[in-house]
């Protein structure tokens, strides 16, 4: 019988709350109740906002809360060299293209066509999709600016990709937390656009690290937050033309501040440490999230 796989993937870049103690929590409630195994993950390639201070102050909120998973840790700042294979992969295969254009020649680009009347296309977030220009350049035009060291980023010409799969994209997904019912959903990769997969000084991004990740560590259920539901159509593409099994899918409820909105670690709303700081058991905690 395989063993079933989840994994909880923080990134080290603020304090853990509620609505990620939600979704440790869950992954450990499926894990146990399956006989499956639980795995730790530290999404950490934005090394700039990402510190090792911030993954201690997650560590130390995840053992309070009773956490327990399986050594080692998985920290993707340390495998780049991993994702830099895959890229040059996809390089060669010519399903990824560099792409010049800073934000404010992208903003321009698109009021220049809005203003001749063409609504821009949006992806799911409401983001603009990359203008098509740096498709069109020469493969000598992309060489010399990149020999003159002009900024630049690796985005996945969905097109290509999808030509490439071949086929129609769907993932399975539960369709509730006792996971015992799936339903599939049509991968729709196009509504993002082409999307960066790789830095020039990160050979990566957060799609591409985390399909390689979920392959290499065998993770068979991916259970997270309903706002990354409508990407789960990127990673779905990638797996495909990188031949890595999908695992399926449970995208969960979210954890909502007073005011209606998601709780977000960039906007500072009240973390673990506080809460425990303030009294709060993890009993306590798992109550009101509702666990």
């Amino acid at each position: 019988m395989t063993l079933l796989t989840f994994r909880f993937a923080p990134s080290p870049n603020g304090e853990l709350h509620l609505g990620h103690a939600y979704s440790a929590l869950l992954n450990q409630k499926l894990a146990n109740s399956s006989g499956g195994r639980l795995l730790l993950r530290i999404e950490d390639i934005d090394t700039t906002r990402c510190t090792p201070e911030f993954e201690a102050g997650m560590i130390a909120d995840l053992k309070w809360l009773g956490l327990d998973w399986k050594e080692p840790v998985r920290r993707q700042s340390e495998h780049f060299a991993e994702y830099e294979t895959v890229l040059k992969r996809l390089i060669r295969q010519e399903l990824v293209y560099p792409a010049f254009m800073s934000r404010g020649e992208i903003r321009a680009f698109i009021a220049d066509s809005e203003k001749r009347g063409r609504d821009w296309p949006r992806d799911p977030d409401g983001v603009p999709l990359y203008p098509p220009a740096d498709k069109a350049l020469s493969m000598k035009e992309r060489n010399r600016r990149i020999a003159e060291n002009a900024p630049f980023a690796w985005r996945l010409d969905v097109g290509a990709a999808m030509a490439r799969a071949g086929k129609d994209l769907a993932w399975a997904e539960f369709s509730d937390e006792t996971l015992s019912t799936t339903r599939f959903v049509e991968a729709r990769p196009q509504d993002w656009g082409d999307v960066i997969v790789a830095r020039r000084d990160i050979p990566t991004s957060y799609h591409l690290a985390v399909v390689i990740d979920d392959a290499l560590q065998g993770v068979s259920h991916v259970v997270r937050g309903q706002d990354l539901f409508s990407a789960t159509g990127v990673q779905r593409l990638l797996q495909e033309i990188l031949g890595l099994q999908p695992p399926a899918y449970f995208h969960h409820r979210l954890i909502l501040g007073p005011d209606g909105r998601k709780l977000s670690k960039s906007l500072r709303d009240t973390g673990l440490t506080a809460l425990r700081d303030a009294g709060a058991s993890p009993e306590e905690i798992r109550r009101t999230v509702g666990l």
